[in-house]
């Protein structure tokens, strides 16, 4: 297949598509918070990277640097290596494995017909039932080096990210990146809560804001009761529903992009 025809390939086509769509409507917040924060050269990682919306603007903004996409669900694994090498992202490195407090193998439990949902805690899908695979883990202390300067986690792991942040102390402390990331009380219950995810965060000297109708307010005007009530059938689908968190470290709040 010629690089035209690449380009313009049905999977091709529909990957730059959702691209657009999540910088352009969806996620704006997100992306203008990245965006201003990434340059040439940087480490990002797409943690949850499922379908790859994140990972062509990644892509861009990190130019001579790599981006590195995690996602533990072998067939969207493998669709992200195809399409990446079809539009000639070549900073793009597709792991497939699922990234946790620690290295190993887990079980990760796959909605049926519903693979965005997929999530290493049964308690986050509720009464759905799933697939199970068993997948490979690793922390994000041991995959990187003490060198490598990574200045973004994007997090999308359906109830996995605090462990996630805890395999990754180190990274946090050393080189403060910027997080994006998706927390909900209803994927960490019953025995977690969101705000405990915030003060762990805090005490790692990070600034936090939440997404609320694209707009960033400051995490100390977030009530769970009022932002993520859960009253309604399908209470996560509404507007004034907020899951997406961005955290900026102190020493690094007020950094310029590119």
């Amino acid at each position: 297949m010629s690089n035209l025809q690449a380009w313009f390939a049905t999977a091709s086509l529909r990957f730059r598509i959702r691209a657009l769509k999540a910088r352009l409507r969806d996620q704006r917040a997100e992306f203008d918070a990245i965006g201003q924060h990434l340059r040439p050269g940087d480490i990002a990682c797409d943690i949850g990277a499922n379908k790859g919306s994140f990972i062509y603007w990644l892509s861009r903004w990190c130019r001579s640097g790599r981006v590195i996409a995690f996602e533990p669900q072998p067939e969207l694994a493998r669709g992200l290596v195809d399409v990446c090498s079809a539009i000639r992202l070549d900073n793009v490195t597709v792991e497939a494995k699922a990234v946790y407090s620690h290295s190993g193998r887990k079980d990760l439990f796959v909605p049926s017909g519903h693979q965005p949902g997929a999530s290493l805690h049964s308690a986050a899908l509720g009464t759905e039932s799933f697939v199970t695979l068993s997948v490979p883990l690793v922390s994000l202390d041991d995959y990187f080096g003490e060198r490598d300067r990574v200045r973004l986690l994007k997090i999308d792991a359906e109830g996995a990210e605090f462990a996630i942040m805890k395999g990754a102390e180190r990274i946090l402390r050393q080189h403060a990146p910027l997080l994006v990331f998706e927390c909900e009380n209803r994927h960490l219950a019953p025995s977690g809560d969101v705000r405990e995810v915030f003060s762990y965060l805090e005490g790692l000297g990070y600034q936090g804001s939440f997404v609320c109708r694209n707009r960033l307010v400051p995490i100390s005007q977030f009530d769970a009761a009022v932002h993520q009530n859960q009253h309604g059938e399908w209470f996560w689908k509404s507007k004034d529903y907020c899951n997406n968190f961005i955290f900026r470290h102190a020493r690094g709040a007020g950094a310029a992009g590119p």
